[in-house]
């Protein structure tokens, strides 16, 4: 497959949010959130690499608006850019007052994903809705952002001392 739409990737989950979830400022818990992300955004990855793929990444996590009691999570994401091997998903998350019926977006991020095998070719994502067409145009930018990241944080690890305290 030479290339593939951004709706043939897209992973719509929806969560209602309890109090199990909540942190102690009665919104949910941010490592949950992010675990949502997670789990969501890895399907789209799969649909379009077809093989096992491992998260390198979650950028750009933009928490707008918090979910509460009563609130349900739609957690939608679709594959936004693809590289040699990496796969770049977009995710939002759209909640809604249950009572009232009122949706909000919540958040919205970026996650890459890593092809295992480095010999497959990855098909080029074609965007087919308005906001699809949004998101893909900046993907360029945000890999050259993220390639610059990751080089100044290769530097950056190879600072950091990996002995106990009592040890030095």
């Amino acid at each position: 497959m030479d290339t593939i739409k951004c709706s043939q990737t897209l992973s719509i989950s929806n969560h209602r949010v309890f109090s199990s979830d909540l942190n102690e400022h009665n919104t949910v818990f941010g490592g949950k959130t992010l675990m949502t992300i997670d789990d969501n955004s890895s399907i789209p990855a799969s649909r379009v690499a077809r093989i096992e793929t491992v998260t390198a990444s979650i950028d750009q996590v933009n928490f707008i608006l918090p979910f509460g009691l009563q609130d349900s999570m739609c957690t939608e994401s679709y594959v936004s850019g693809t590289g040699t091997r990496s796969i770049e998903v977009f995710t939002k998350i759209i909640g809604e007052h249950l009572k009232t019926g009122e949706r909000f977006l919540g958040l919205t991020c970026f996650s890459t994903f890593v092809v295992t095998d480095p010999n497959i070719t990855l098909p080029k994502v074609i965007p087919d809705t308005p906001e699809a067409e949004f998101v893909c145009s900046g993907y360029k930018e945000r890999q050259a952002e993220r390639l610059a990241k990751l080089m100044k944080q290769e530097k950056f690890n190879q600072n950091i001392s990996l002995d106990f305290p009592w040890q030095q």
